[in-house]
């Protein structure tokens, strides 16, 4: 006999728990350095080898946005409980945009950490994913989160897949928000976030995806004709999508 499987929130919360527990007493490693003039002082750095201890806030920042570690995979694991937490209640700020977090797990490998360190933040991303698209004012915007998830993985597929399988009103919303948010950069064949790995590809599953799934989806949900008529449009190629009379008249 199965259990239930959990609410969203109470699924969240497990994961991020779970983080707690698993990276508990982690630290970067004993000769770990950084640039006292551009990162922080030896008293921010010997936080970092010191286990279980709060990071204050631009600490925190200004660690995970390093990508010059000698070993970038401790790091995340001693600043992962924490961050985890500041993330879901949207206390990150990024410059450019949530990818940027995304990618620094990519650089810090944990898709290669052992399975009993990887697959609680396959949870921690998955959970927060789905609590994102089933609830109603998340921290993070689904298209925000999008971003961090699929530079993290380093795929769109599994979280297209969460998407389009939460068939409910509120996923239905984050779609047309995202949709609105994305149309500029795909109707110029753009991934609508500066991609670490294959963007070009990513890209064309994003179009594809919008096209066959969320065109519909939308339309069933009364969405705005000028939003469906963008996304009929990333289906045109050359000529007839700028001579298309619903071209919006982007520039490039």
């Amino acid at each position: 006999m199965h259990a239930a499987p959990l609410p969203p929130s109470a699924r969240l919360d497990a994961a991020l728990s779970g983080l707690a527990v698993t990276f508990r007493g982690m630290t970067a490693r004993p000769d770990e350095s950084n640039c006292t003039c551009h990162w922080g002082s030896d008293e921010d750095l010997a936080l970092l080898k010191t286990p279980d201890v709060e990071l204050y806030p631009d600490l925190l920042a200004r660690t995970w946005r390093a990508t010059d570690w000698t070993d970038r995979g401790a790091v995340l694991r001693r600043v992962l409980p924490q961050l985890s937490r500041a993330l879901v209640e949207g206390r990150v700020e990024a410059w450019s945009g949530m990818h940027e977090v995304g990618r620094w797990f990519t650089m810090a490998g944990w898709t290669r950490w052992p399975a009993d360190h990887a697959a609680p933040v396959w949870e921690f991303l998955d959970a927060w994913w789905v609590h994102t698209l089933t609830g109603s004012r998340p921290a993070v915007p689904a298209h925000e989160l999008l971003a961090l998830v699929a530079e993290a993985s380093g795929t769109l597929t599994p979280w297209l897949a969460t998407w389009e399988g939460l068939d409910s009103p509120r996923a239905t919303e984050h779609l047309a928000e995202a949709a609105g948010e994305w149309e500029y950069e795909l109707l110029g064949d753009q991934l609508p976030w500066n991609g670490w790995h294959d963007a070009e590809a990513m890209c064309a599953e994003l179009t594809a995806w919008l096209v066959r799934h969320a065109a519909p989806r939308l339309r069933a949900h009364g969405a705005p004709e000028e939003l469906l008529h963008r996304i009929r449009l990333l289906g045109v190629t050359g000529d007839a999508r700028w001579g298309d009379p619903h071209w919006p008249g982007h520039r490039y």
